[in-house]
């Protein structure tokens, strides 16, 4: 594909993952972009939608838009998790099939994966087995969209492709403690204690489940890759192809920001999943893409934009 001319429609665009793939377009030609807020166009609202599609009337669709959150998020809200995931996607896809949409990327999850998967995971053991009970009604949600594009090309010709990244981080990630993903979690706890000058720090669980971290700079060029050269029917992994331990990970972030004190493990909080890592092959055959960016460089840029952002904070505190 040759973005040039071609109307981009990016659901989410001005999140996390969504900024950084706006910025990826752009550079591999891409003009005419659009991003709608929430605030203008609320993609659980079907009415919402077909105004957002009659406003950018797109030739290309990437969708991005989700409600995540970490363990603790998906636990306290897996109704919410389940029903606005699902409606955002069913919805969009099936309008923007109305509507003539040329392509539509669809964004997945690695939460989609049975909770016993083998490790590396690949794309054939995805309808293997029930996800992992934390995050299953999130990760369901979000599988039932690979479904309805796969039923969709069948039917009607509809060029749905899908992907499955794995956890991301990066700068400007969600920091929120009630909300937020391993990474960013751990680096403001580790940040912040040693800010505090705290002995100690508590994590979630006995650390040794692992996971596998793409970097979202990397994730975006997968997307947008993607985008350009897939147009198959089969869900495609976007990771890094490395796997941590929780235990190494708290251990290095500590190590990257100078904290001394010990780590308590709180065996009382689940793990999770118990091991994530994918295989990449696929992706790397059908379009190109393999990660670049090395993990703890990775870490590093990620806790300096958190270090950078938090004295700011800080600063306009003390100011006010």
């Amino acid at each position: 594909m040759n973005w040039s001319g071609k109307r981009v429609l990016v659901t989410g665009g001005h999140g996390f993952l969504g900024t950084h793939v706006v910025r990826e377009l752009k550079a591999s030609g891409a003009t005419e972009i659009f991003a709608p807020r929430r605030a203008e166009f609320d993609l659980r609202d079907k009415d919402a939608i077909i105004r957002a599609l009659d406003w950018s009337r797109p030739d290309v669709v990437i969708h991005l838009a989700a409600v995540v959150g970490g363990i603790g998020a998906n636990r306290a809200n897996p109704g919410t998790f389940f029903y606005e995931n699902a409606i955002m996607g069913i919805q969009l896809i099936e309008q923007a099939r109305l509507a003539g949409v040329g392509k539509f990327v669809t964004v997945g999850t690695v939460c989609a994966y049975p909770k016993f998967t083998p490790v590396p995971f690949r794309e054939e053991s995805l309808w293997d087995g029930y996800p992992e009970e934390t995050n299953a009604p999130y990760g369901l949600a979000k599988k039932m969209l690979l479904v309805q594009g796969q039923a969709y090309r069948e039917q009607y010709g509809f060029n749905a492709i899908y992907l499955l990244p794995v956890n991301l981080y990066g700068p400007g990630d969600n920091c929120d403690p009630e909300s937020s993903h391993v990474i960013p979690a751990l680096i403001k706890k580790v940040v912040d204690a040693k800010e505090r000058g705290d002995g100690e720090i508590v994590a979630w669980g006995t650390g040794s489940a692992s996971r596998e971290f793409l970097y979202v700079e990397d994730a975006a060029k997968g997307i947008v890759l993607a985008a350009q050269h897939y147009d198959g029917p089969e869900p495609v992994n976007l990771g890094a192809g490395r796997e941590i331990t929780i235990r190494d990970l708290i251990s290095t972030i500590a190590r990257l920001c100078g904290f001394t004190g010990t780590i308590r493990w709180d065996v009382s909080k689940p793990d999770g999943q118990p091991r994530r890592m994918l295989d990449t092959s696929r992706a790397k055959a059908l379009f190109g893409f393999g990660a670049t960016t090395d993990f703890e460089d990775g870490l590093r840029r990620t806790i300096d934009w958190y270090a950078a952002a938090h004295a700011g904070l800080a600063s306009a505190s003390r100011s006010a």
